[in-house]
């Protein structure tokens, strides 16, 4: 489940209307403008955080304050405590660890950030870790001049160019959003609605809870998280998706990540957790 993703860089290519030889007659209408290919938002390093055996990024959602504390995102199965059981949901736990904080290039690290509770952890419907940290945004901003990755509190899109930034590799993968599988099944644990990768996109270990960036937006849209290494069947390390008449396909050597709409709608002011709050999706603990 600790996975690995090789970039792929979509080229797009313009053509133009070859021109006969001599001037075109004066009543000729003017040739149409090529169509503008989506604008590509700049995605580096800011915001990256390294793990001792995943990725993760510092994120906020839309309406944070700068004097909120900070959060950091990445997968349920890099939580410290062991993988959580399938159906387990952890919240609300405390927790000493610490994240390398990448400069923008991702040559350097700026410090060390700390966490001082786990908001959120599961692998159940989807694969998350949500820390709280003990700075606020605020003050990371003034310590290390860095701001966080914004959370999209909206479903992404088929064919959206992404990029996975693994801060454990520093390196940056640019890949694309095939679709969405109804449900992926690996060992024991389901996730629903997840993203599925193009074929090129490919993932290894370490790459794991690294963000999916919308490049056209900048956002933060999932999690990576898997991918059938070897061709197997809804077992470790080779997940395989079930729809929903039950049909069980194997995909192999195809990736996945969580979408994390469903847990930012779930963030408060404050940086709590409120399952209340409208469009939560995320299971809750079991009282």
């Amino acid at each position: 489940m600790h996975r690995r993703i090789l970039g792929m860089l979509a080229a797009a290519a313009v053509g133009a209307a070859a021109l006969t030889a001599g001037a075109a007659p004066a009543s000729a209408a003017p040739a149409a403008a090529p169509a503008r290919p989506a604008q590509v938002k700049a995605v580096d390093f800011t915001g990256i955080v390294a793990l001792s055996n995943c990725s993760g990024s510092l994120v906020r959602t839309p309406t944070a304050a700068d004097s909120d504390p900070a959060l950091v995102l990445t997968n349920g199965h890099c939580y410290e405590g062991g993988m959580p059981s399938a159906g387990q949901v952890i919240t609300n736990r405390a927790s000493s660890r610490t994240f390398s904080l990448l400069n923008s290039s991702g040559s350097g690290t700026l410090g060390t950030l700390r966490a001082n509770r786990v908001l959120y952890a599961t692998m159940t419907d989807t694969d998350v870790t949500l820390y709280r940290l003990n700075q606020s945004y605020a003050a990371i901003q003034q310590a290390y001049g860095t701001r966080a990755l914004q959370l999209s509190i909206s479903h992404p899109t088929a064919g959206a160019d992404v990029r996975v930034v693994s801060g454990y590799w520093r390196r940056i993968y640019s890949c694309n959003i095939d679709g969405f599988a109804y449900r992926v099944k690996e060992g024991e644990w389901t996730w629903k609605d997840s993203i599925r990768y193009t074929p090129s996109c490919n993932v290894i270990g370490g790459t794991s809870g690294s963000p999916l960036v919308d490049a056209s937006t900048g956002k933060v849209v999932g999690a990576n998280n898997t991918i059938n290494e070897d061709g197997g069947r809804c077992t470790l390390n080779n997940p395989c998706e079930v729809d929903q008449s039950g049909t069980v396909t194997v995909h192999p050597n195809i990736g996945y990540a969580q979408q994390t709409y469903i847990l930012a709608t779930c963030i408060a002011p404050g940086s709590v957790l409120d399952f209340n709050r409208p469009g939560c999706l995320v299971p809750r603990a079991r009282s």
